[in-house]
């Protein structure tokens, strides 16, 4: 069963979901010595499968595959409407029609669980919570790893009651979405350092996720009791990575001064550069996933090019993003070099 501590380089690349995760990049990390975890998120079954067999490909080295556990809330319409109204002026110039009232998904988790129990890949990670003790029990009968992204000591030593055999401890500092287990949670604002010392002594192997800016993080991550370093910002401006072209050049732009958490794109924390969108209805958008993140998909899509509209997701460490490869990137983070 795959250790992230037996990694030769201690970096993990994180799942991003939407986008910038491609198999290319997932392969091109593992194949520099790291771990490269694809993300499974908003892709159907078959298209799961299919990027599977894309990275392997490209490469024989272990990856692993992210997928988001479901939570549904009693719907909110008043809120989700609300908010709608709120959106529709700017929906109206870019030409975007917004969903009026978005169904639940959840996202054919058992689905995509059968596909990887049987495309048995090295290890599936876990966002959003942790699932039935059954469902790691499964992987572990497949010698499949577990990894489990938490916030929290409580969500910590429940993944690992419930058979997690590895924690991806996320602090505050780290870009894209907050893995709390409930949409409802406020954000627990522990640094990754304290979440790593905090739950290291649960008896399963830590990975740290959470501003890593260059090497020095990464030393100071292991320090704390990680074994590995999850990173997944400086990632973004690779050519392996799917990220738009107004994303990858606002993670330069001097105009952008500061990263945030905000509902306002999804429902769910996430933390991202400041933009207009992020000042502009951060303190309106309700706690609803993914009902929100389905509202402003089509706004995103259509104002593609705006850095001040779509999601620029990134973490505290997001200055220290260059155009590099992905091998580039991982030599660079490397401790040990």
């Amino acid at each position: 069963m795959f250790d992230p501590s037996t990694l030769a380089v201690p970096i993990v690349g994180a799942p991003m979901a939407g986008g910038p995760s491609t198999p290319a990049l997932t392969a091109a990390i593992s194949a520099a010595g790291g771990f490269g975890i694809l993300a499974g998120a908003y892709l159907s079954p078959d298209a799961l499968r299919a990027e599977i067999a894309a990275v392997r490909a490209a490469t024989d080295a272990p990856f692993g595959v992210n997928l988001f556990v479901p939570e549904e809330l009693v719907f909110d319409a008043a809120a989700f409407d609300e908010y709608r109204a709120r959106l529709l002026p700017l929906a109206g110039m870019f030409g975007a029609e917004l969903p009026t009232a978005p169904a639940y998904t959840d996202d054919a988790f058992a689905a995509k669980v059968d596909v990887l129990l049987d495309e048995r890949v090295a290890a599936v990670s876990f966002t959003f919570g942790a699932p039935a003790p059954k469902v790691y029990a499964a992987f572990a009968d497949r010698d499949i790893a577990t990894v489990t992204t938490v916030t929290t000591l409580d969500e910590a030593r429940i993944a690992v009651a419930s058979g997690s055999t590895a924690l991806c401890a996320q602090g505050i500092e780290a870009g894209g979405h907050r893995s709390t287990f409930e949409i409802l949670a406020d954000d627990s604002e522990i640094g990754v350092g304290d979440l790593i010392v905090a739950v290291a002594g649960l008896g399963v192997p830590v990975i740290g996720a959470g501003g890593v800016g260059g090497v020095d993080d990464v030393r100071a991550i292991l320090a704390a009791g990680a074994v590995a370093a999850q990173v997944g910002t400086l990632f973004l401006p690779t050519p392996e990575a799917g990220t738009r072209a107004a994303h990858r050049a606002a993670l330069a732009d001097p105009r952008f001064t500061a990263t945030a958490t905000t509902r306002a794109y999804s429902g769910r924390l996430a933390r991202a550069l400041v933009n207009d969108f992020v000042r502009d209805f951060t303190d309106v958008a309700p706690p609803v996933y993914p009902q929100v993140n389905t509202l402003t998909g089509p706004l995103r899509r259509a104002a593609a090019d705006d850095p001040q509209v779509i999601n620029l997701w990134a973490g505290t460490g997001w200055r220290g993003a260059r155009p590099a490869s992905a091998a580039e990137v991982v030599a660079h983070l490397n401790p040990n070099a």
